[in-house]
């Protein structure tokens, strides 16, 4: 059954926060295996004409050999896991939509975070869904419109899945604040409807 989590945004797209989805048996099984059995990359960047190298972990999956360009490096899709299949078909039943592509971040501790940007780049299907699903540490994501610079917070329990769709994207940036208090590991999956 679908149920329809109120919109944290009153304007320019949706943010819909549906909490906790899972049990903690379910996050703590999720959490070691995606930890040992994703093919973990360090994330390559090009900031500044320079290429760097991140603490932060990231892998990408999808339906079929799909590739993904954002920060001037392209991915291309590894096959989908039985695991990552079992947390797509959770995230469908809850948000009711469909998805073909999983972008995934591993955060050793609070130190590494993520700045402001939009997941807008031109091989994700405009104004779809990104449903994004946290396990491990909690921690604070934020939100800011691009025109008149409202701000949101939200903390993001493990095992919870936060929505961003319509014209999200366009008009709101988001980040992941680095923190100092935190000293445990978050896994995030942004399941995501790509063109293909």
């Amino acid at each position: 059954m679908i149920i329809n989590f109120p919109n944290i945004i009153n304007q320019d797209g949706q943010a819909h926060y549906y909490g906790i989805i899972v049990n903690a048996e379910q996050k703590h099984k999720y959490f070691n295996e995606l930890l040992n059995k994703i093919e973990w990359t360090n994330e390559k960047l090009v900031m500044f004409g320079k290429e760097i190298t991140t603490k932060r972990k990231v892998a990408f999956y999808g339906d079929s050999l799909m590739n993904y360009t954002y920060s001037n490096k392209t991915k291309q899709a590894l096959r989908w896991t039985p695991l990552l299949m079992e947390i797509k078909q959770l995230a469908t039943s809850q948000t009711g939509r469909n998805y073909n592509a999983c972008l995934l971040n591993l955060y050793h501790d609070g130190e590494e975070g993520m700045g402001w940007h939009s997941d807008n780049e031109k091989e994700i299907v405009p104004n779809s869904s990104i449903a994004s699903l946290s396990f491990g540490a909690e921690r604070k994501f934020a939100i800011k419109h691009k025109a008149n610079k409202e701000t949101h917070s939200i903390l993001l329990e493990s095992g919870s899945l936060f929505e961003m769709l319509g014209s999200f994207q366009k008009h709101w940036l988001h980040s992941m604040p680095k923190s100092k208090k935190i000293a445990t590991p978050r896994i995030n999956l942004t399941f995501r409807q790509m063109h293909s």
